[in-house]
């Protein structure tokens, strides 16, 4: 049992709280070190897998060359956001009254590895429409496991690293991961894909993303000492905690974050056009994949450097603010620039603007509330952003399809802007709140 779990409902005295947080923050002190590194290895090598698929640049180029069609492009991203879409709130109340969370989430974890592996199976094995089933199931699949990982990640991290490291634990883990992605996926795009490696260069960047992100697994599951959780929740039906979300959202700060994640959510349902958008400008091949890939995830990992240790001193709504003003700046490069140079700059800010938002968003959400909500609201924020991301998409491709890309690139422009006005005006720095530390 947990060792502030209480099933029948009565009140543990305060002292009694107090000396289980007393050893629980004992343990994570004394486990320290190891849990850093273990977090950070593992970290380096998932986010080098992960970008190489996850990049703006690889799979929709993928998509484009099975189909032909932008619609398609926004069908495949659909996909593994509705996958992300169903299973974190499942994930959260299957985590929130557990002791332990490294089971559960190296099994999650473990599943979505094997989507990525059976990507690059089926783009060497399988051709036509069985090859475009084979896919889009494989991103569905993938963007499941994805979301309960991500819900279990999060918390996990949250019970072993202290708050005042989790900036720079994720900084320098970025920068070193981003910076290795940067050159591997400039080496796909130039060579996998450009001189067709093993046959099909899609494939190999698949297989090659498989192996670095189990690498990370083995490494997060061999490493880590991870303490029983100091607060947890009684187990219950997943209905009814559902019924409780009010609750979650009584707290003002928590829901106007989450409308600041819904819409700042809009910048990624343009992300996989900027590639597309690029190759009708300049021309798209394997060169100009790897290019942009070498800027963004370059521009990405420079910049955690300098986001983690800010969030860490500052709070990160400082570091949310920085993200979402690069975000705006990248999209009105693109807008408005019509060459190579223009192009290449919009690719640096957005990747500025994607880390910022990916550090500040996940660190933040740990910050509001009561301890033992945390994995919830991880759940609810996580299928937020989802449901939105996976919708928006399909729409996207087919008003490209229709109309061009200038009323895409206003639209998320308009909700960017909004997103940060919200966060500007309507929430206050987590930091400033009183909480018991975890």
């Amino acid at each position: 049992m947990d060792p502030l779990e209480d099933p029948e409902g009565t009140d543990i005295s305060p002292g009694a709280q107090q000396r289980v947080l007393a050893r629980h923050a004992q343990f994570v002190e004394e486990n320290l070190k190891r849990n850093f590194r273990a977090n950070f290895i593992h970290g380096v090598l998932g986010m080098t897998g992960f970008r190489l698929i996850y990049a703006p640049t690889i799979i929709p180029a993928y998509l484009l060359l099975l189909t032909g069609s932008t619609a398609a492009v926004g069908l495949g991203t659909a996909l593994l956001q509705l996958g992300a879409t169903i299973s974190p709130i499942a994930s959260g109340s299957r985590i929130e009254h557990r002791s332990h969370i490294l089971p559960y989430a190296i099994r999650v974890g473990s599943l979505m590895r094997m989507m990525i592996l059976a990507l690059a199976l089926s783009a060497w094995f399988l051709t036509g429409n069985l090859l475009l089933v084979a896919t889009f199931a494989c991103f569905l699949l993938l963007g499941f496991f994805t979301g309960a990982q991500r819900v279990a990640f999060q918390m996990l991290m949250s019970k072993l690293i202290p708050l005042s490291r989790r900036g720079r634990l994720q900084g320098y883990r970025n920068f070193a991961g981003g910076l290795i992605a940067a050159v591997l996926a400039w080496f796909a795009g130039n060579y996998f894909i450009a001189d067709s490696w093993l046959g099909n260069g899609y494939a190999t960047t698949f297989l090659f993303a498989f192996v670095l992100t189990s690498a990370g697994l083995v490494v997060l599951k061999t490493m880590i000492r991870e303490p029983p959780a100091p607060i947890s929740r009684p187990e219950m039906r997943l209905i009814d905690r559902v019924r409780q979300f009010p609750e979650l959202l009584s707290d003002r700060d928590f829901a106007a974050f989450l409308w600041v994640q819904s819409f700042s959510t809009g910048a990624r349902v343009g992300a996989p056009f900027w590639t597309v958008y690029a190759g009708q400008l300049l021309g798209l091949d394997g060169a100009l994949i790897g290019g942009l890939s070498f800027v963004f995830l370059g521009s990405d990992t420079v910049s955690n450097v300098f986001w983690g240790p800010l969030g860490d001193r500052y709070g990160f709504k400082l570091v949310y603010t920085g993200a979402l003003l690069c975000t705006v700046a990248g999209i009105l490069f693109l807008i408005f620039g019509g060459s190579e140079i223009p192009i290449y700059t919009a690719f640096i800010l957005l990747g500025f603007g994607g880390s910022g938002w990916m550090l500040a968003s996940a660190t933040m959400v740990l910050e509001f509330g009561n301890l033992e909500d945390t994995p919830m609201r991880l759940g609810l924020v996580t299928t937020v952003e989802g449901a939105i991301a996976a919708t928006g998409p399909i729409f996207a491709g087919l008003m490209v399809a229709t109309f061009g890309f200038a009323p895409l690139f206003a639209i998320v422009l308009a909700a960017v802007c909004l997103a940060l006005g919200i966060l500007v005006l309507r929430v206050e720095e987590p930091r400033k709140r009183q909480r018991t530390p975890l």
